[in-house]
């Protein structure tokens, strides 16, 4: 054998060589979960995952225009649930929070909690909260998140208003901890999840800036409550 053909043969073995590790090392890293052989599969492994997070009690006159301009610098859309009194008193941040795409829902006037005893002065502060904000931003209120959670169903035909609770509460309204607030939010948030915050504190809206920043680098997506709840 020449030594030019003996050259080729020792070249045609290595490239073979690799060849074979180059789709030993592929499969491993598929199996592995890099990345998946089937395009379906590895658009579904990375699609956003959708969160909403929720603030409950304002517009505070400082805290929720700080919180505004942190969601604006990312991107981020939320729901606020306002109380009448405070939507009174602070109108352009009602029209600011519509006009920068977030959702506005009802949070009762007073904060008024439902009892046995006040279901028509609970119905009666839902109605003129409704109106307050419709006459701000001009559009009709469907969403309601009732103060401490406690609900009526036969308020839903009757004022046509869906109730929106919550499935991660970092109880954030009774800690001064900004990053015990965070780390509760960021370990137990999952996909379709719906945070309660408030933005009546500095140290909420510190903390949920945190977590949001923390949120979008694990992939997460902000949306309001309306497509958790209907898409």
């Amino acid at each position: 054998m020449s030594r030019f053909k003996a050259t080729v043969l020792v070249f045609d073995i290595l490239l073979g060589l690799l060849l074979l590790f180059m789709a030993i090392f592929r499969k491993d890293y598929y199996e592995a979960g890099g990345i998946t052989g089937n395009t379906a599969e590895y658009d579904k492994d990375y699609e956003t995952k959708k969160i909403a997070i929720t603030f409950d009690d304002g517009p505070h006159p400082y805290y929720t225009e700080q919180l505004l301009d942190g969601l604006k610098e990312r991107g981020v859309r939320a729901t606020f649930f306002v109380t009448g009194e405070h939507a009174e008193l602070h109108p352009d941040i009602i029209r600011r929070m519509q006009e920068e795409g977030h959702l506005i829902g009802n949070h009762t006037y007073s904060h008024i909690q439902l009892t046995d005893s006040n279901s028509e002065s609970f119905k009666e502060e839902l109605i003129k909260t409704n109106e307050i904000i419709k006459e701000i931003t001009g559009e009709e209120v469907q969403y309601v998140r009732p103060p401490y959670g406690s609900w009526d169903k036969s308020f839903e035909q009757e004022l046509n208003m869906f109730p929106v609770l919550w499935t991660v509460d970092p109880l954030d309204w009774c800690s001064s901890n900004v990053s015990c607030i965070t780390d509760k939010i960021v370990e137990n948030v999952e996909e379709n999840d719906i945070i309660l915050m408030h933005d009546y504190y500095d140290t909420s809206v510190t903390a949920a800036l945190n977590a949001i920043d923390e949120l979008l680098e694990e992939g997460y997506s902000f949306v309001t409550v309306e497509e958790i709840l209907f898409d």
